[in-house]
């Protein structure tokens, strides 16, 4: 007798920096969202897959909800929109440490999570950041507010970053999926390509190592990725900038900072590989690449 299986699509959504990619990245046991303390670090849908004996849950990590300032923060509201479209079952995390009473949850929001429901779609609630909280009775209001929207199918209090009961969101998530077989091998963890993740790991880095106008404004290419047999495999990349004077800002005196970006990207390359590579970084200056729409294709929004 075949064993029933059950086998569905979650996105997870809310607003920049509420700790989205930390969940997925915990949940599936991989380092698959980059993340960095800055909000919008995730720009794309990143696809995660969890698989355990009879569940298999792809998780849609989406960027962080926001009124669009230009075309690509727009590109970016559409991941989202079309990730709510697939999803079988949707989880909204809120950043309890953020909270103030009545603005749990923001109009824009709010009107996102009436048309899931109308539409039928449970959603699960996740108050995290727990763990920075003083007492964890302060999370007792906001659960009261969120209740009272009477929206979700489920609250469940949750530190991401600690893992603390990740177990639960899991076993809850699993009730509301459809009967259904695997869509992916049991060993998937992503249908993302290798050069997804290498250009990811290279932003994250930028993200670490500069100030805030610079990550910003930025986007990494890659151009080749050679996967070799025998040697380092070769990685030619592009970092992106809007304009001239940033483009000394990533260099630095003499190439310092620039050099220290690459030996720091290729470490994390080659830990996320399992190989050796040989990395090369040029940086381009594109103005207005976030307006233009030919570029952001190029890139892939």
């Amino acid at each position: 007798m075949s064993v029933k299986t059950k086998a569905g699509y979650v996105a997870i959504i809310g607003k920049p920096n509420v700790g989205k990619s930390t969940l997925m990245n915990a949940t599936i046991g991989a380092k698959l969202s980059i993340v960095t303390p800055k909000p919008q670090t995730t720009r794309k849908r990143v696809l995660g897959i969890y698989t355990q004996e009879n569940v298999q849950i792809i998780f849609l990590d989406t960027p962080g909800i926001l009124a669009p300032k230009y075309k690509m923060q727009s590109a970016m509201m559409d991941y989202v929109s079309s990730s709510i479209d697939e999803a079988d079952c949707i989880i909204y995390m809120l950043d309890v440490t953020k909270y103030k009473p009545q603005h749990a949850v923001t109009e824009n929001v709010k009107n996102i999570l009436n048309k899931i429901y109308l539409a039928n779609k449970k959603i699960i609630c996740l108050l995290n950041k727990l763990d920075l909280l003083k007492d964890v009775k302060e999370v007792l209001p906001i659960i009261a507010e969120i209740n009272s929207l009477k929206l979700f199918a489920d609250i469940i209090p949750i530190s991401a970053l600690k893992e603390n009961n990740t177990q639960n969101i899991i076993k809850t998530i699993t009730n509301y999926l459809p009967d259904a077989k695997f869509y992916y091998d049991a060993e998937m963890l992503s249908t993302q390509p290798e050069r997804f993740f290498v250009s990811e790991i290279i932003r994250e880095n930028i993200f670490y190592m500069y100030g805030d106008e610079i990550p910003y404004s930025t986007e990494v290419n890659i151009i080749e990725f050679k996967e070799r047999n025998y040697g380092k495999w070769y990685i030619n990349s592009e970092i992106i900038i809007e304009k001239t004077s940033q483009k000394s800002i990533i260099i630095g005196k003499n190439g310092d900072k620039l050099k220290a970006l690459m030996e720091r990207s290729r470490s994390a390359i080659e830990e996320h590989l399992q190989t050796g590579v040989y990395l090369e970084v040029f940086v381009k200056v594109r103005p207005k690449w976030r307006d233009n729409t030919t570029f952001l294709k190029s890139f892939g929004y």
